[in-house]
C-alpha cells in the first residue's frame, strides 16, 4: 500500500473515492484539485486497481495512494493505519461502499452528497484533461 507525500500537509483529512464515484464526475481532474485544497491525502481506491491506474493515467492524474494490487477493503484499511489525519472519509456509491467504509473506520459520504457540497459536477468522467483518444472513445462508446 503507501502514501505518497504529494498531499496538502495542514488537511486534516484523508479523502478516497471509490472508482465508481470517482467514474461519475465531469471533471475528475478538478475534483482531485479542489480535494487537495482540503485535503491532506487524496486518492482513489477500487477492486480493479489496474483500471483505477488506467483511468488516472489516461487522463494525467496522480493520486496519492499507492494502491499495489489490494482491494478497496485492504486499502482502506491500511490507508486508514498510514495516515495520520484525525478523519477518513470514503466517497461512494454502494451498499458495499458504505460497508467498506464502515468496517474499516472510514466516514462515508454518497458521491451525490459530495458532489452537491463541495460544487463537483456529474457527468461521464471525460473531462478536458484527458487525452484525445479517451475523448473520442468517450464520445463514440456512447452512440
Amino acid at each position: 500500500m503507501g502514501v505518497t507525500t504529494d498531499g496538502e500537509e495542514g488537511g486534516r483529512l484523508t479523502l478516497a473515492f471509490t472508482f465508481a464515484a470517482f467514474e461519475e464526475f465531469a471533471r475528475p481532474g478538478a475534483v482531485l484539485a479542489d480535494a487537495r485544497e482540503w485535503s491532506r491525502y487524496v486518492g482513489v481506491v477500487g477492486n480493479d486497481t489496474e483500471a483505477v491506474r488506467a483511468f488516472l493515467r489516461a487522463r494525467d492524474l496522480r493520486h496519492d495512494f499507492e494502491l499495489g494490487d489490494r482491494d478497496k477493503w485492504l486499502a482502506l484499511r491500511e490507508l486508514r493505519a498510514e495516515t495520520d489525519t484525525p478523519r477518513h472519509v470514503l466517497v461512494g456509491t454502494s451498499r458495499d461502499d458504505r460497508m467498506a467504509a464502515e468496517g474499516t473506520g472510514w466516514e462515508f459520504v454518497p458521491v451525490g452528497e459530495a458532489a452537491e457540497k463541495a460544487g463537483w459536477e456529474r457527468g461521464d468522467g471525460t473531462d478536458e484533461s484527458a487525452g484525445l483518444a479517451s475523448r473520442l472513445r468517450a464520445l463514440f462508446g456512447r452512440r
